[in-house]
């Protein structure tokens, strides 16, 4: 059994995939939790997403510990959307999603997700770097999708696993990483915790 801090059902289900057993371990203050998403002034995208991902599970071990659950690795991830050295992060509202959308129309971008497992004093870290191409996109294509409300809490305003897997031209590297949660890395990890068998 592992301790997941994460809101997100999509890394539920994934670990589900892997056969994991979990309990959640989530943030009193969800605001709180958000705000250590902050991107610094700068930052390149592969060094926020794993500086994010540490302070995420810097934050859920001291939730552990004050709240006395009794020991087990803790998995956190962040994931995020890249174009060139632009960190697009969760949109602010509908106008942001759908300016985020015309950005990525026509183009390839990265989305970069950062794993960590924290196992007593041990910490093991991976990141997951995908491409991924969108085809061109209309104003009726994007007001479409902005209006299904699928953008709401996603970086980059979309979701590879619902309605907007029809903007997908292309993609190089791992798709449980664009979801979410690479699971090969992840699955590393875990063994690497002790939480997984070699097969």
């Amino acid at each position: 059994m592992i301790y997941l801090a994460s809101q997100s059902p999509r890394r539920r289900q994934l670990l589900d995939q892997l056969g994991v057993r979990y309990t959640l371990l989530l943030p009193d203050d969800a605001d709180a939790a958000e705000a250590l998403e902050a991107v610094r002034p700068g930052e390149a995208p592969a060094a926020y997403v794993r500086r994010v991902t540490r302070l995420k599970l810097d934050d859920a071990v001291r939730r552990l510990r004050e709240r006395a659950w009794p020991p087990a690795p803790v998995l956190c991830a962040d994931t995020t959307v890249a174009l060139g050295r632009d960190i697009l992060g969760k949109p602010a509202d509908a106008t942001d999603a759908a300016a985020m959308l015309r950005r990525l129309a026509g183009a390839t971008h990265r989305v970069i997700t950062a794993v960590a497992v924290q196992v007593g004093d041990a910490r093991h870290e991976a990141v997951s770097d995908s491409r991924v191409r969108f085809a061109p996109l209309d104003e009726r294509d994007i007001a479409a999708y902005i209006a299904g409300g699928e953008w709401d809490g996603k970086a980059g305003a979309y979701a590879i696993q619902g309605q907007a897997a029809a903007f997908v031209q292309h993609i190089s590297g791992s798709h449980s990483g664009i979801v979410g949660l690479p699971l090969f890395e992840t699955a590393r990890l875990l063994r690497q915790a002790g939480v997984l068998r070699d097969a």
